[in-house]
């Protein structure tokens, strides 16, 4: 049995060596020439998969070790009989934390010592914006959350949700909504330019979705002007080949890693071991922990002379500081369109291993109470 699989995909031999053999290939050139014998196709984001790939081909099974599924034609794989599962929320938590450590900064930048001062809007909420909101909710932050699809079929629970333009009002706006082009509640251009207009300096918006939920043309127009927001940018119209300029205008710009921290990698690899092992009627042996390394720094200590908030800023930043990951992108803006994009997706595929909250220890000693809410709320282990 032949296996061709995206070569970002993390343990590939550890999950599937058992099952077939593998062969590994760049997501991006996958060519339909590479998979015509394959029996099981793997794939991560970046991967088209439709007719065009696998008309022809004997691919009985596909899997994308991811969270989204827009690139995935799924109404011809299920015409063409062809079996697919993908890993929703396998990433959401590394997601999150990256949200989180953008707030912290734009706290930091702000002066504010308390930073659930900052309200923030939720665009979207699946498993990244509802597992955010419920965090940010338990720190004590003010939430609004909008999800019109949502909101329309849980009518009991109408409150909960907000209309968009109440969560474009908040102090931190940041968007975690599918790509949709068509239907009763598309997210295409979904920020254009009247909404981008609506945004103003004291604002910081966040896009970690998709890249064409937001009008790159109006974005950038926007950002040329005196009182724009600040913006925080890991997703782009037109990747690899993004627009320079639009990312020359952000604060912080990352190569599309907002969901790329070990463990969210792995458990995406998991879930598609898992997937298609009952596809093929195998028993499931294999489990993540299995294979996850011992961190680099496994524990912080911290006295009762730590402020909190400080304490908490220094172990997210100890586990994730985006300001690395943007200083790393900025330095491939300078070059020609072709490496440009290369380099895009070699930040991607070297990228260095980051571990989430749970993988950090605090040792927390004469703290206040408030202090180990914080770090448990974050999603720390804690040591008292």
């Amino acid at each position: 049995m032949i296996i061709v699989a995206d070569e970002n995909i993390p343990l590939l031999e550890s999950f599937f060596s058992d099952i077939g053999d593998i062969r590994q290939v760049p997501g991006r050139a996958m060519s339909a020439a590479e998979v015509k014998d394959a029996d099981i196709l793997l794939v991560r984001s970046v991967t088209r998969v439709d007719e065009e790939l696998l008309a022809g081909s004997r691919v009985r099974f596909v899997g994308t070790c991811t969270i989204g599924t827009d690139h995935i034609d799924q109404q011809w794989l299920e015409s063409a009989g062809i079996a697919f599962a993908a890993a929703p929320g396998c990433n959401a938590n590394s997601v999150v934390e990256y949200v989180l450590s953008l707030i912290s900064l734009r706290a930091e930048k702000l002066c504010i010592n308390d930073w659930t001062e900052l309200s923030v809007g939720i665009v979207g909420a699946g498993n990244v914006g509802g597992g955010l909101a419920h965090k940010l909710e338990r720190l004590g932050f003010d939430v609004v959350v909008c999800d019109p699809p949502r909101a329309e079929v849980e009518e009991e629970d109408e409150e909960a949700f907000a209309e968009l333009d109440e969560a474009l009002k908040c102090d931190v706006v940041t968007l975690h909504t599918p790509l949709v082009r068509d239907g009763d509640h598309p997210t295409y251009h979904l920020l254009d330019a009247p909404r981008l207009a609506a945004l103003n300096a004291d604002q910081l918006l966040i896009n970690t979705s998709r890249g064409e939920v937001i009008d790159t043309a109006a974005l950038v127009q926007r950002l040329a002007e005196a009182d724009s927001p600040c913006v925080a940018l890991d997703v782009w119209e037109n990747e690899p080949r993004i627009n320079p300029e639009l990312a020359e205008l952000a604060w912080i710009a990352t190569p599309h890693i907002a969901g790329y921290s070990l463990e969210g990698k792995v458990q995406g690899t998991e879930m598609i071991y898992q997937a298609l092992s009952r596809f093929m009627g195998l028993p499931v042996r294999k489990q993540s922990g299995q294979f996850l390394p011992e961190p680099a720094l496994s524990k912080l200590s911290f006295t009762s002379a730590a402020d909190e908030m400080d304490a908490a800023s220094t172990a997210i930043r100890c586990c994730f500081d985006p300001r690395r990951d943007d200083a790393r992108f900025r330095r491939s803006l300078s070059l020609a369109a072709d490496e440009r994009g290369r380099e895009f997706d070699r930040l991607r595929r070297e990228y260095p291993v980051r571990r989430e909250f749970s993988s950090l220890k605090i040792q927390l000693k004469g703290t206040s109470k408030s202090a180990q809410d914080t770090f448990r709320a974050l999603g720390f282990k804690l040591k008292l």
